[in-house]
């Protein structure tokens, strides 16, 4: 925005000698254009990885009258984030010290967690020394999860609360019911239920969120590699006709990690031929909504918001 002043600087980082961008707003202002007063201001961090998400809640939180800081991770997040909040940074992940210097160094009061990190890439990371001490004290648990809730836990004791970040952007909360015209079959609907309950199984084990079943059989699990990469797996494997399951696993902080699906996502089960998408809702996040609803309509799948009580759910579309 053309309110947004920025001085850009390079230092050397304090742990493991890189380079590290910092860009610092001179002259915050609100999103009507006026000053705001920084004495009167609450301070906004967020955890910042790939996508979308990171700008819908920087967009969110600045329409509330918050300040927004931002903190990026190294071939994660976009840096045109910079533009859309208040101070940005890129780290390497793994650097939670500086992570959290960084927020106290802005006054964050209050911090989310936005965008996807690659997992892949994540386990070359070479934590600093309070992430290893972190990483040591959950080694008998480890998974995402258990490290998600330890981070969260270190934040906290630096006097810094985890708020779940669709709070900040309510518009992506997925709806329940049939979001799609046309008629579904009752096989359509038993892989629903089914992948419904295999991914609720494997979110009990911290695997997950998505399943792919075709005729009552489950194709693909989703594990590291993410949804995309899972969603091309079981295309290529089993053919046209999958159906897509996407769940958050149980006893999941919500504050943490919630599952996504969006515009994208529908492109490749057009791509795959895909029979429909089913998803916990209110507990999923959608990304381009109508968009998607549209193509998925144009090509026959089913777009299905499973609602809390989902065996009654499904029990109630038995032909």
């Amino acid at each position: 925005p053309k309110h947004v002043y920025r001085r850009w600087s390079e230092r050397k980082s304090s742990e493991g000698g890189g380079r590290r961008r910092l860009a610092v707003c001179s002259s915050p202002r609100s999103p009507s254009g006026e000053k705001r007063k920084e004495g009167n201001v609450q301070t906004i961090g967020i955890l910042a990885g790939s996508g979308q998400f990171p700008f819908l809640v920087a967009q969110g939180a600045r329409a509330k009258g918050y300040k927004v800081v931002a903190c990026g991770f190294t071939n994660n997040t976009d840096p045109a984030l910079a533009e859309h909040v208040d101070a940005f940074t890129i780290l390497p992940l793994g650097k939670l010290n500086a992570q959290i210097a960084f927020f106290k160094q802005h006054g964050v009061t209050q911090a989310c967690m936005a965008g996807a990190i690659n997992k892949p890439r994540a386990l070359d990371v070479k934590p600093d020394m309070r992430a290893a001490r972190l990483l040591f004290r959950i080694a008998r648990t480890k998974g995402d999860d258990a490290i998600l809730r330890a981070v969260a836990a270190e934040l906290q004791g630096e006097g810094i609360e985890l708020i779940g970040a669709e709070t900040l952007a309510p518009s992506l909360r997925s709806p329940e019911g049939v979001l799609t015209r046309g008629t579904i079959s009752q096989e359509t609907w038993d892989d629903m239920r089914h992948g419904y309950a295999a991914a609720k199984h494997f979110g009990q084990m911290d695997v997950g969120q998505c399943i792919i079943v075709k005729s009552g059989i489950v194709v693909a699990v989703e594990a590291i590699e993410g949804t995309d990469a899972t969603l091309t797996r079981a295309g290529e494997l089993a053919g046209a006709g999958c159906t897509m399951v996407k769940i958050a696993k149980p006893g999941q902080d919500t504050r943490l990690d919630l599952p996504s699906i969006g515009a994208g996502t529908v492109a490749l089960l057009v791509k795959y031929g895909f029979r429909a998408l089913a998803y916990e809702a209110g507990k999923t996040l959608f990304f381009d909504q109508g968009e998607g609803i549209r193509l998925a309509e144009k090509h026959g799948i089913a777009l299905v918001g499973v609602p809390e009580d989902a065996e009654g759910f499904f029990e109630g579309q038995k032909s």
